[in-house]
């Protein structure tokens, strides 16, 4: 379902963010990828969907492929149209209550009639827990509730991936919970989910598979059991054991 080849990210010509990244993942995989600050997990995400255009290599999602060093417009657009992202600080747009942010790309991506993007909307409030805030404006929400409305943002554009950066990494400690219970929700419908966390028990419970990153690429890559419970990289233990105290 995603096939990523040989993909490559510098910043500035010299510094290389990531490093020949291959990863294959299947329809119905739930990933997280795990590792210190600045290893490159956000821009791997944000390359997925070319937000970050990566410097060299292909991505492939369903049936789109890209090559980052010969594409169009046209392309990229395409490869975004599979996919829908959910951000560390939200992106609801400030001046458009909850429904209305929901509503806004299915009317002006996916063509959809103001009468039915509403009632998509209202379902999508319904299933995040956000019904009874629908008309309300993004200050008059909490962290956790922006975040939940984003997450419905995210799921009304029925992506065939789902790219959550951090989602809780803004949020008060006691608005993680009701974040993370919603996407664990939106997981057990069966999506496919590559999320980006530092949330490492919420990653055993959740993950079918789990990858770690270091300098710019994956070092470990196996089930939750196999990189939490038994790892064999030195960097991962060390990792572990740092944040697991």
């Amino acid at each position: 379902m995603i096939e990523i080849s040989h993909l490559w990210k510098s910043f500035d010509g010299e510094t290389d963010i990531l490093k020949d990244i291959n990863i294959s993942i299947q329809k119905g995989e739930i990933v997280a990828i795990l590792g210190s600050s600045g290893t490159g997990k956000s821009t791997l995400l944000r390359c997925l969907n070319y937000l970050t255009k990566p410097t060299d290599g292909i991505i492939r999602i369903g049936s789109h492929g890209i090559d980052a060093k010969k594409h169009s417009k046209k392309e990229i657009m395409e490869l975004r149209s599979h996919s829908a992202m959910v951000f560390q600080n939200y992106n609801l747009f400030k001046n458009k209550t909850a429904i209305e942010n929901i509503m806004e790309a299915l009317i002006t991506v996916k063509g959809k009639s103001k009468k039915e993007a509403q009632e998509i909307g209202l379902r999508l409030l319904d299933k995040v827990g956000m019904l009874e805030r629908k008309d309300f404006f993004p200050s008059r929400l909490s962290g956790g509730q922006q975040q939940r409305v984003g997450i419905a943002r995210a799921l009304a554009l029925n992506p065939e991936v789902l790219l959550l950066d951090e989602p809780t990494s803004a949020l008060d400690p006691e608005l993680v919970g009701e974040v993370l219970n919603t996407i664990q929700k939106v997981a057990e419908d069966g999506a496919t989910m590559i999320l980006v966390t530092h949330e490492i028990m919420f990653a055993r419970r959740i993950a079918t598979r789990i990858l770690f990153m270091a300098e710019g690429t994956i070092i470990a890559d196996g089930t939750p059991k196999e990189i939490l419970d038994n790892p064999e990289d030195e960097r991962v233990k060390r990792f572990l054991d740092y944040n697991l105290k």
